[in-house]
């Protein structure tokens, strides 16, 4: 009960910033009436929205929202873990004014609500379903997210254009993700994937490969390439990356 609360409050507050947008500016308020007003819940404002940014046709947007749909309705989770991500955005960007610009203008932030439902797809089985929102949050977002990955929550691909997340990737709660990053796998052998701790911020163009461990709060500087273990607080830099500003403990190891 207090999940769906959370979800009614942020709602209400999306809401509010509609009709406040919509009195200043009526022609942005046509959009407003189809992508906020015409929607009873959250959930379906964001089956929606999804739909609309991966669907290249009215068949394709009717299948895409059905699939949200499905998922959000079978995993309330997901909506919870949608609305912290869209806090998240305006906790850690100044710029951002409210809940409605990342809501309705974030190319990263419908590309991770798609992941969601993608995930969701891929653990019940219906991995050609998954896929096919994997493919189409690539070629319209630029943004590929496998499947199988594992993600948290309020996490925040800022700017996200050429984000490549593979499968089996763990990434925890609060990261900052920025543009152009890559976290797989290192080379052609069946070798585990990385696993990012809470708090990571991933600077742009940083590349993160192989069996390695991001330590919470750790920080990769952009354009570095990280290949092995970095611990908790420190920050990564460079290629190959050495480590800066660690915690005392950290930098005695």
């Amino acid at each position: 009960m207090a999940d769906a609360a959370t979800s009614d409050s942020l709602w209400q507050e999306i809401r509010g910033e509609a009709q406040r947008a919509a009195a200043a500016d009526p022609v942005f308020g046509a959009v407003l009436a189809a992508a906020i007003f015409a929607h009873d819940d959250f959930a379906a404002a964001l089956s929606d929205l999804v739909g609309r940014r991966l669907g290249d046709s009215a068949a394709a947007r009717t299948r895409v929202t059905a699939f949200s749909n499905e998922a959000f309705d079978g995993e309330p989770e997901l909506v919870e873990a949608a609305g912290r991500d869209l806090r998240a955005i305006t906790i850690r960007d100044p710029a951002v004014p409210g809940l409605l610009p990342p809501l309705l203008h974030f190319k990263g932030y419908v590309a991770l609500q798609a992941w969601r439902v993608s995930n969701w797809l891929w653990r019940r089985g219906h991995t050609d379903a998954a896929l096919l929102f994997q493919n189409e949050a690539s070629n319209v977002l630029q943004v590929s997210i496998h499947p199988a990955a594992s993600i948290g929550s309020s996490v925040y691909l800022d700017h996200a254009t050429g984000i490549v997340i593979g499968a089996n990737v763990v990434i925890g709660d609060e990261a900052t993700i920025l543009q152009n990053v890559s976290i797989g796998r290192r080379g052609e052998l069946p070798t585990r994937s990385p696993r990012i701790g809470r708090g990571v911020f991933i600077g742009s163009g940083a590349t993160i490969l192989g069996d390695v461990r991001i330590g919470d709060f750790a920080k990769i500087g952009a354009g570095t390439v990280v290949t092995t273990d970095v611990p908790g607080g420190c920050t990564a830099v460079g290629n190959p990356a050495r480590l800066t500003n660690c915690p005392e403990p950290a930098s005695a190891a």
